[in-house]
């Protein structure tokens, strides 16, 4: 997660270095006596202020982290806080009025919408990229070469045995399989769940932790281990894991930006969402202003972290739904 964030970091810094050398126009924000004055830039930007509060999904995570930090630049008095709490803990914060915005790896769940209905809170939902829900195994692993789903299953799913390698394709090695997975917090764990355990339980053994990189650390440790977690995270590990091709019954297809976008890498291409307050849209400035760069700039920040942009066609769709919003 932290090096994710480096990553963004870095990006934003040699961003902000192309606009000074192609000769950006700097702004201020604070008047030379201390008070909080919106100004106008030689672009006509206002300078606007406030505070945006955003939770969720730690897939989600590093796009919007990279955009925050994008858009801090431009707004300095606007303070923009990214939690990562997972799809469900953010959905938590967002009922509870804590937050404007919450990022999901998954749509939102019926009982989700029931809560936020009673609590009076209408939202909408933005798709904002395309992630490829990664399988990996050790960088040692010699014999899998790729996995068909219902060899998914047959890993996965809770027998109330103890599985081996040999238990799923004859020839494989006599060795127990050690599992990781996404916490029950995260979307990520959410999806896989629905498209590949048909919503039975996980096997019980499984290690199970909201902080991806925990799974990257015990799947590099272990030869017979294998885990599964958000493609930029296999992007940010390849040289230390090897990703599994999937067969979802039309030959093996291993994730890229190609297959993701096309759908090819199917079960495991998603969509990826943040999901915003109308009210917060409506009566704050600062936070249409933010969910408005979010779609011009989410396509070209999550291409850079390691995920998938959208077609154009849907960002310039979002922008006409977020106009109809204010």
């Amino acid at each position: 997660m932290k090096s994710l964030k480096v990553l963004a970091v870095s990006t934003m810094i040699g961003s902000a270095l192309v606009l000074g050398a192609c000769g950006g126009t700097e702004t201020s924000s604070d008047s030379k006596d201390g008070s909080n004055k919106t100004e106008q830039s030689e672009e006509g930007n206002k300078q606007l202020q406030g505070d945006i509060k955003i939770d969720g999904s730690s897939t989600v995570y590093p796009i919007m982290e990279a955009i925050s930090e994008e858009y801090t630049m431009e707004q300095p008095d606007v303070k923009v806080t990214v939690g990562f709490s997972g799809t469900g803990g953010g959905f938590e914060k967002f009922i509870a009025g804590e937050t404007q915005l919450t990022n999901a790896s998954r749509p939102i769940k019926d009982e989700e919408k029931s809560k936020l209905e009673e609590k009076g809170i209408d939202f909408t939902e933005f798709k904002i990229a395309y992630d490829g829900l990664s399988v990996v195994v050790n960088k040692d692993n010699d014999w899998v070469d790729s996995l068909t789903i219902d060899e998914l299953k047959k890993i996965w799913l809770d027998t109330g045995k103890t599985k081996k390698w040999s238990d799923i394709r004859e020839g494989w090695p006599e060795k127990e399989i050690k599992l990781y997975s996404p916490g029950t917090d995260s979307g990520t764990y959410d999806y896989f769940d629905e498209v590949i355990l048909e919503e039975k339980p996980i096997d019980q053994s499984a290690t199970l932790s909201e902080d991806d990189n925990v799974l990257v650390q015990g799947v590099t440790g272990d030869k017979n281990a294998i885990g599964y977690f958000g493609y930029a995270y296999y992007l940010e590990n390849k040289d230390k894991l090897k990703v599994v091709p999937i067969d979802g019954g039309k030959g093996a297809v291993e994730p890229n930006n190609k297959t993701i976008e096309s759908g090819e890498y199917s079960p495991l291409s998603r969509p990826l969402f943040t999901y915003v307050s109308n009210k917060a849209i409506k009566e704050n400035e600062s936070t249409y202003d933010f969910v408005k760069f979010i779609i011009e700039n989410s396509g070209t920040l999550a291409e850079e972290v390691g995920y998938v942009k959208l077609p154009d066609q849907e960002y310039e769709d979002a922008l006409k739904t977020l106009e109809g919003l204010k």
